[in-house]
């Protein structure tokens, strides 16, 4: 193993973190089988719950090391074919391991969270399985220092979704929600195979440090560097549900909420940490950062237009989501690093707070229509200000986490393309928008028939809520804990100003807009249009059924017609005159063994007579 010299012994073990997870995995598995008893299902996830606790312990320790004294690298040899030498490398950074801080600890709180949620789940044991698999795949993301094993985990992470977006597998909804998450990330992770491949051949590394010290000789031609770059953005593209692969992260909304959590919250921060590692290699690829932008700007104002349509409580979520990885994607492409983590971190666990909310909805009335619910507020008060203070993290309202960021954001990004500026604002004004109106739907208004014999969730689901909700009031410290001082606070009032002024609009704004549930869908014609456009997320589905769909089915008819008459009746002909042949042979065997010796050395005679002929 090659380490870093002189390091402690929390660093020296940080390489067992990922490992938890899949450890929670393995001890899982007999009860998954079935191998002891169903219907004792929690041992296993008090087993996941300690393992993750343990990776918290493990993690905090590694964070405190490192921000005393400076990061550190974890290195271990695992396969050297010719001159490719491929190891396992963990870079135990500030940035990795406070990512890691994060998926851990919002791992530990959402497997609490199962525990209340999913009770009465005959395969609660398969569940946390799979959330182990999960947390190992993403805390194995963030660390890694190595192109090839980033891809590696990813692949791991989109299996891992595919497996828990599918866990109610009995329902054809939630079959086609996971094939449909599972294809369309494959996309993006075969176009970053590709870049992977190119760049270990082309380099003949693969560690990050290795290729920015090879990438700063803009060895390249302007084409190649181009194709590589937008392979390389592609995967975090995916796996960020940003346009035009977004519409996975909505369908994904059919599988259990717990792991919606992680999902809205972490899975995508893993994503926009690839980005990041990768950026450095974008530098001679200017093309690759102005899609970045155009993917960011689209996703960030679609995302927000698209949310405020949608009459289900989950994704309602799930659209904002990928409007706020947006504003990451623009501040990465502006080279801006600082700001897209806190963006993330302060996003990550503002969204993670509202989907324990909105799961806590759902499991009191069993229902995830927002024209269906109301007066919540006073049955619920601890959904209830969970909600709020979730929602006011996330739009920025002062003085939370989502206000600093908001302000970095427009003094940052203002400093070096001001046209950017108003997509944050806007996106903002819009999420302020949504939640505020679906805020009024569900948890003000008169009780409706699903909501009068509601009750708050019970203690476990509870308990991780409210532990979180004051992690959301903390942030604002915990993020100067990982920034200066100086440099989170030290923006001008315009720009905090501004952020104020966007959320307030968008308040303004979600509080009077008439929301009469009767009227789902407006009865003006031309409301109503726009209202289904973007209901139906501006007809996307519809676009690509159209058009790469039916491309793909139109080929795939063309290839099997070509299969069964071409190749397939040439082979069957081969078949019918070998066949036939065979029936005229047979008729001229004479049982003389004769004239069979005289056939054999009439043949060597030809064969070898044709060979010196040849030879000359």
């Amino acid at each position: 193993m090659l380490l870093t010299p002189a390091l402690s012994l929390p660093l020296q073990t940080a390489w067992l973190i990922p490992l938890y997870g899949f450890a929670g995995m393995l001890v899982s598995l007999p009860w998954a089988f079935g191998w002891f008893r169903r219907d004792a299902h929690r041992p296993p996830a008090y087993l996941n719950i300690l393992l993750t606790l343990l990776a918290v312990v493990h993690g905090s320790l590694v964070l405190r090391e490192v921000m005393a004294n400076g990061p550190a690298l974890i290195g271990m040899p695992w396969l050297t074919v010719g001159d490719l030498n491929l190891e396992i490398s963990f870079s135990l950074s500030l940035t990795n391991v406070s990512a890691l801080e994060l998926i851990t600890g919002l791992s530990l709180l959402s497997q609490i969270y199962s525990l209340g949620y999913l009770d009465k789940e005959w395969a609660l044991a398969r569940f946390f399985a799979l959330l182990g698999f999960f947390e190992g795949a993403m805390s194995g993301v963030v660390l890694s220092d190595s192109l090839f094993q980033s891809y590696f985990l990813l692949e791991m992470l989109t299996l891992s979704t595919y497996l828990l977006v599918g866990f109610w597998y009995a329902q054809p909804l939630v079959v086609t929600a996971a094939r449909d998450a599972f294809l369309t990330k494959r996309v993006g992770d075969v176009m970053l195979l590709m870049s992977v491949v190119a760049l270990t051949a082309w380099s003949g590394v693969t560690s990050f440090d290795d290729l920015y010290s090879w990438s700063a000789q803009d060895t390249l031609t302007p084409l190649a560097a181009t194709l590589l770059g937008l392979g390389l953005v592609a995967g975090p593209t995916g796996k960020c549900a940003q346009f035009p692969m977004h519409l996975w992260l909505d369908e994904a909304m059919e599988g259990p909420n717990p792991a919606s959590i992680l999902r809205n919250s972490v899975v995508v921060t893993c994503g926009a940490i690839v980005l990041l590692k990768v950026m450095p290699l974008l530098q001679h690829a200017p093309v690759t950062l102005v899609v970045l932008q155009v993917i960011g700007t689209i996703s960030a104002i679609g995302g927000s237009l698209v949310s405020i349509a949608q009459v289900d409580i989950k994704r309602t979520l799930s659209y904002s989501t990928t409007a706020y990885l947006g504003l990451v994607f623009i501040a990465i492409s502006l080279q801006v690093p600082v700001l897209a983590l806190l963006l993330l971190y302060a996003h990550a666990v503002s969204k993670a707070l509202l989907s324990m909310s909105v799961g806590g909805v759902i499991a009191s009335t069993n229902c995830q229509d927002i024209t269906e619910l109301g007066g919540l507020g006073s049955r619920m008060p601890a959904t209830t200000g969970a909600f709020l203070v979730g929602g006011a993290g996330l739009v920025g309202l002062l003085p939370l986490g989502g206000f600093l960021c908001l302000a970095q954001a427009v003094e940052l990004v203002g400093a070096r393309a001001v046209v950017f500026v108003p997509v944050f604002l806007i996106t903002n004004a819009l999420t302020a928008l949504n939640l505020t109106r679906v805020f009024r739907l569900v948890f003000l208004g008169p009780s409706l028939a699903k909501t009068r014999r509601a009750a708050e969730i019970n203690w476990q689901m509870a308990l991780p809520m409210v532990a979180l909700t004051v992690i959301v009031v903390l942030t604002p410290f915990l993020l100067i804990r990982l920034e200066s001082l100086d440099g989170l606070l030290a923006f001008p009032f315009w720009a905090a100003a501004l952020v104020v002024s966007s959320g307030a609009a968008g308040l303004l704004a979600g509080a009077l807009v008439p929301l009469n549930k009767s009227w789902s869908r407006s009865l003006n014609p031309i409301l109503r249009w726009f209202q289904d456009l973007l209901a139906y997320d501006f007809y996307t589905e519809r676009f690509y059924r159209v058009t790469i769909v039916n491309v793909v089915a139109t080929f795939s008819q063309l290839a099997g017609w070509f299969d069964r008459n071409v190749v397939d009746g040439v082979l069957h002909g081969l078949a019918r005159f070998s066949l036939s042949s065979a029936e005229g042979l047979k008729l001229s065997i004479s049982g003389q063994t004769q004239s069979y010796v005289l056939t054999v050395i009439g043949a060597i005679v030809l064969l070898l007579m044709s060979l010196s002929w040849v030879l000359q």
